[in-house]
């Protein structure tokens, strides 16, 4: 595989299958479209190809970005600047409207904070690109449970409450804040939370493939939301500096010698919140932690754990993008994998789509 990228190492050497990975390369460029794929394993980089694009070109991650909104309250509660269980109104005031007042920072890294729209979904997608009137909206907005009472997808508001909890406690931004704390120690100067202009000629566009994602596809493809900083699901990026990034949380918070998180933080991002209960927003099963979503499915074929592989580990902990993308690392097999793709199908194709690269992925680790 070295005459196809000088990065990738020996699969053999790392106990992976050629012939699997061979076959999950296969899959992917038959798909057509623009795609990203970096496979790692045991810190080897075994796979990293590009489809229909460059190397450096820029997809957006959709709610991929989520785990970084949370990773970046987990460092504040590191440093003791944030405590879990308190209240979020506790660093900011206004959110305690409406009978929030006892949501706590845990509740919302657990999509517990009875909020997973602010005020309305159709407003909340068209004012994702202003933070203030974002961030106004959760303040006024009435909870439709008490915290940690159930666990739903809080679409765009974890990332807004999440890095307007940074932004109060911190006084710099959320751009600044995770680009000085985690891309730059990093040396990962092609993720980008809000793409900046002078990288957007590398974007790539998204392209529906069903009606159902039109929507989406007009939004995400305008300048002024890829631009946007949208803790949520505004992260442009390479799959290779992805999988770093996952790599670094598999090392338990240090790459290359340079630590940005201590292992106990980490751990605590990937704790089990629940036990893969049905979420009330997106209507089927998942196991959240405090800011990923976790392998191991159970036996719902609707289980979005799947998209991590139906074998893969309860420990396995990653994010879904819309219904293009995946990055996720698996402990127990020492496996980062990241796959990004500009086409968007119907969610439940999408669904099935990410879970056919996992899986692949998984194939190739045999049973080395």
């Amino acid at each position: 595989m070295n005459t196809v990228n000088e990065r990738e190492h020996d699969p053999g050497a790392v106990g992976m299958d050629p012939a699997a990975l061979q076959r999950l390369n296969d899959v992917v460029r038959a798909r057509g479209g623009a795609a990203q794929l970096c496979v790692v394993r045991r810190g080897a980089v075994v796979l990293d190809r590009s489809y229909g694009c460059s190397a450096d070109s820029l997809f957006l991650a959709y709610a991929a970005t989520k785990p970084f909104a949370a990773l970046a309250v987990h460092l504040l509660a590191e440093r003791g600047l944030v405590e879990l269980d308190r209240p979020v109104a506790a660093y900011w005031p206004e959110f305690a409207q409406q009978g929030k007042d006892a949501v706590t920072v845990r509740h919302v890294l657990q999509h517990r904070a009875g909020v997973p729209v602010g005020r309305g979904m159709v407003r909340t997608m068209r004012t994702a690109r202003d933070w203030e009137r974002s961030v106004r909206d959760l303040e006024r907005a009435r909870p439709r449970w008490p915290g940690g009472a159930v666990a739903a997808y809080h679409f765009m508001s974890f990332g807004f409450i999440l890095g307007e909890l940074v932004q109060r406690v911190t006084g710099r931004s959320f751009r600044d804040f995770v680009t000085s704390e985690f891309f730059t120690p990093l040396g990962l100067n092609d993720l980008h939370m809000g793409l900046p202009d002078n990288a957007w000629h590398r974007h790539v566009p998204a392209r529906a493939d069903h009606p159902s994602e039109w929507p989406n596809q007009w939004m995400s493809n305008r300048r002024g939301y890829r631009q946007a900083v949208i803790p949520s699901a505004g992260l442009s990026g390479t799959a290779a500096q992805l999988a770093r990034f996952y790599q670094m949380l598999l090392e338990g918070g240090t790459l290359d010698g340079v630590r940005v998180l201590r292992p106990e933080s980490v751990a605590e991002a990937r704790k089990p919140s629940g036990d893969g209960e049905k979420d009330a927003s997106l209507k089927r099963p998942v196991r959240w932690s405090h800011g990923f979503m976790l392998g191991g499915p159970g036996p719902d074929p609707q289980d979005l754990a799947r998209v991590m592989g139906g074998a893969s580990s309860a420990s396995a902990f990653g994010h879904a993008g819309t219904t293009s993308s995946v990055v996720w690392a698996d402990p127990t097999r020492e496996l980062v994998v990241a796959y990004l793709s500009n086409v968007q199908p119907e969610f439940g194709a999408g669904v099935e789509r990410l879970r056919e690269v996992s899986d692949l992925a998984l194939d190739a680790c045999g049973a080395g």
